[in-house]
């Protein structure tokens, strides 16, 4: 019996690039379709059921009915992620207010936990709107996430890298997304996907080449963004900080208990 396409849904950013190429030109993987989406709709899909896989932020995971990790591939970063980062015109102390940027569900809950952990500030936090980015200035700065951020790094006198902050904090890298299903996958499926994003990975000068001839004037250094900032082997101690980012969650009511204990990480 033919078995149905499965649905992927993949974030829309450059860091995803390697995932996507992987997909698309490996050969290894069929019978599926993927969307792309910026993350906070990776995770309304995923736990709307409106997709069978996702890359999906790991603060929406806890949202899905019946969550099942697929892969040990995921979107992190060990020190430096370079794009998502917490824009003002003032240092942490002066800062009054915060816009959350609505593309996120990770990092927008991240830079909470820093701001009462780490930073010790307690701003009022904004929800954002599309456009919102011409609204951070004096004491009201913002979360950016995503390829936006390389562009705008020079409009503001304090740049605050969010997945730095957190490994000052924690000593552990931080991991944004993983790929996730909302339902069980067929096992000969799950490992074709795996296989085809370790192929994307493994073709990383080729992704580059391919993004640069698409964008001849673009001025992002991508190959040292993909290799040096991003991390995508969802390795123990990406584990453990996820474990962490829970807890802290947690402790700040930020996430409901009830919701992390039905999950089987890992």
């Amino acid at each position: 019996m033919k078995k149905d396409k499965i649905k992927i849904s993949a974030v829309s950013y450059l860091n995803t690039l390697p995932f996507l190429y992987g997909l698309n030109n490996s050969g290894i993987l069929d019978n599926f379709v993927f969307e792309l989406d910026i993350p906070s709709i990776c995770a309304k899909k995923l736990i709307d059921d409106q997709v069978d896989i996702a890359l999906i932020p790991v603060a929406g995971i806890p949202y899905v009915k019946n969550p099942v990790f697929i892969s040990n591939y995921c979107l992190g970063a060990y020190k430096q992620v370079k794009s998502v980062i917490l824009f003002s015109d003032v240092p942490l102390e002066q800062i009054e207010s915060v816009y959350l940027d609505y593309q996120s569900r990770t990092s927008v809950n991240l830079v909470q936990v820093l701001a009462l952990k780490h930073w010790k500030i307690n701003p009022k936090w904004i929800n954002s709107f599309e456009g919102f980015e011409t609204e951070i200035s004096g004491r009201k700065a913002g979360v950016i996430i995503g390829d936006r951020t390389f562009s705008i790094k020079k409009d503001y006198k304090y740049v605050y890298d969010l997945s730095m902050e957190w490994y000052n904090l924690t000593g552990l890298p931080f991991v944004f997304a993983t790929w996730v299903a909302n339902k069980p996958i067929y096992d000969e499926f799950v490992d074709q996907f795996n296989r085809a994003l370790q192929f994307g990975l493994d073709h990383i000068d080729l992704v580059v080449k391919e993004y640069v001839q698409m964008n001849p004037d673009s001025k992002i250094d991508l190959k040292d963004y993909l290799t040096n900032n991003i991390s995508y082997l969802l390795d123990e101690p990406k584990k453990k900080s996820i474990k962490l980012f829970y807890q802290y969650m947690i402790e700040l009511g930020l996430l409901p208990t009830d919701l992390v204990q039905k999950i089987s990480l890992f």
